[in-house]
């Protein structure tokens, strides 16, 4: 991975081992997709509680085409950030009252993975649950903020 610190994502305050292990399965996903898909799994079973591991897991599947693979990643993401920020395990029980009460890393990461579903769900061919799924961050006033605009566009482009 080098030394060269530009190319390091930064993943915000997590374990320094968790983050040494992102940041090299991040230079593995350029040229070895199996090999970072290991060592995305191993900071998961290090730590589940890094949400940033989830979403490393769930992008390299989800631009990698193993689109279950990918939703099974952004799921397990989704209740962990749920877990974490005090929300229902069931996104369909969130409300815009309960976010802003919640920790604002695991609240923005829940909305952002929701998002991640549904554009998951849409590549799935799955249009009502992503629909269902913007709808939501439309309610809680986050779809914006969330880049649900951009699914909305697929959304209708697919239509």
């Amino acid at each position: 991975m080098g030394d060269d610190n530009d190319d390091r994502i930064d993943f915000g305050a997590i374990p320094p081992p968790i983050d040494a292990l992102l940041q090299h399965g991040v230079s593995l996903s350029r040229h070895d997709k199996a090999a970072a898909d290991a060592v995305f799994r191993e900071a998961l079973a290090r730590d589940p509680s890094v949400l940033a591991s989830y979403f490393c897991l769930y992008k390299i599947h989800a631009y990698g085409g193993r689109l279950e693979t990918a939703l099974a990643a952004a799921e397990a993401g989704l209740a962990e950030a749920a877990r974490q920020a005090a929300l229902p395990a069931d996104w369909t029980g969130w409300t815009a009252d309960a976010l802003a009460k919640a920790a604002p890393a695991s609240a923005r990461f829940a909305l952002y993975t929701l998002k991640a579903v549904a554009f998951i769900r849409l590549r799935l061919g799955e249009p009502e649950a992503a629909q269902s799924r913007l709808d939501a961050l439309a309610t809680l006033g986050a779809s914006e903020g969330m880049g649900g605009a951009v699914v909305a566009d697929l959304m209708r482009a697919v239509a």
